[in-house]
C-alpha cells in the first residue's frame, strides 16, 4: 500500500486529499465538510467514481467479520458485473 501527499485542512468544503494506492487500486481520500458533519470522500482514480462515508458507515466497516469483508472485496461479485450501476 502506498500513501501519497499530506492533505491539509482548509476552511470549508473538501480538504486536499491523500492517495492510497497499491498494484490493484488508487483511491483519493479527502474529508468533506460541506454537509452537517464531516465525512470521508473516496474517489476511485481509475474510474472517477465517488462514495461518501459518514461515521456510522465507517464504524460498520470496522465491525465487519473477515468473511463478510472478503465478500465485499471480491470484484467479480459486483464491480465486474455487467448489471452493476455506474
Amino acid at each position: 500500500m502506498t500513501v501519497v501527499g499530506a492533505g491539509s485542512s482548509d476552511a470549508g468544503g473538501t480538504s486536499p486529499g491523500d492517495i492510497v494506492g497499491s498494484e490493484f487500486a488508487e483511491v483519493e481520500v479527502t474529508f468533506d465538510r460541506s454537509g452537517n458533519g464531516i465525512r470521508l470522500r473516496l474517489e476511485d482514480l481509475r474510474t472517477g467514481r465517488v462514495r461518501f462515508l459518514d461515521a456510522l458507515e465507517l464504524e460498520t466497516i470496522v465491525w465487519l467479520s473477515d468473511g463478510h469483508l472478503n465478500q465485499l472485496l471480491d470484484p467479480s461479485s459486483d464491480r465486474w458485473n455487467n448489471n452493476s450501476a455506474g
